[in-house]
């Protein structure tokens, strides 16, 4: 299948020109590569890295949670990793990041194709019930301030035999039409620059990320079972996120753990 390339030059141009994109220092697409996570890592030490972007039109070695691999067919989806450096923030808040790129992603999906995406806590982007993208954050660097990759593997127009487990989708097979994908990671690198920008002034506070957060996460109000480390199976009905972002189920505040929506609360 023949897939139209990104617009690299529009991307960096973006970056140069558009006030709201203004907050990124460069965006780099390159063609291939093994992960864009690790490849900003290995960035972090440059003081000139701080809201870099790399884009990879196919990712070899992609990783999602816990080492899963994240695989698409060159040019079927957006393969993103940001890094951003978090000055003054309290360690134990660096957990909303990968919420706060959620939120990003599921907004630059709405706004870009009209499809109905919202969250799985913590930070999967679902439509209909099936994951569209997934989002994975790794702290580069403990030393000064805190440096974080955000990537973000989006499926944008794999065909159902592409599909890389039964329960996911794309965008295409959801209903989106002439999906262009520089358009999408404008959008998507836009809202991540908002809600960071917003966060970053509200000097770290994580009431108004949670509010947004909170209401686009679909497992609320859901009944779920969760798989903690550990082995310990949880079932129940999620009754919220709480501000340290751990989802809570029945009196138990879960911070790590494979969630399964079963059905509406």
């Amino acid at each position: 299948m023949q897939r139209p390339a990104l617009d690299a030059e529009l991307l960096r141009r973006s970056v140069a020109e558009s006030p709201e994109l203004s907050f990124f220092s460069r965006v780099d697409v390159v063609e291939s590569t093994g992960s864009t996570n690790a490849d900003l890592i290995a960035h972090a030490g440059d003081p000139d890295a701080d809201r870099r972007v790399l884009i990879a039109e196919a990712q070899e070695r992609g990783r999602g949670r816990h080492e899963r691999s994240w695989v698409s067919p060159p040019r079927a989806q957006i393969a993103m990793s940001i890094l951003v450096r978090l000055r003054g923030i309290d360690p134990a808040a660096l957990g909303w990041l990968p919420l706060l790129t959620g939120v990003a992603v599921v907004d630059a999906v709405r706004a870009t194709t009209g499809l109905d995406a919202n969250l799985k806590w913590p930070n999967d982007v679902l439509i209909d019930g099936r994951k569209v993208a997934g989002i994975l954050a790794e702290v580069a660097s403990g030393a000064g301030s805190p440096a974080v990759v955000i990537g973000v593997g989006l499926n944008v127009d794999l065909t159902a035999d592409e599909l890389p487990v039964p329960h996911a989708t794309s965008l295409a097979l959801a209903g989106a039409t002439e999906v262009d994908r520089t358009a999408l990671a404008q959008s998507m690198l836009r809202e991540f620059a908002r809600y960071f920008t917003e966060w970053h002034t509200a000097n770290w506070d994580v009431a108004g990320l949670a509010a947004q957060y909170r209401a686009r996460c679909a497992t609320i109000g859901t009944e779920v079972r969760a798989e903690l480390p550990g082995g310990e199976v949880l079932t129940g009905v999620a009754t919220g996120v709480d501000e340290n972002g751990r989802l809570l189920i029945g009196d138990r505040a879960v911070s790590a753990g494979d969630v399964t929506h079963l059905r509406a609360g």
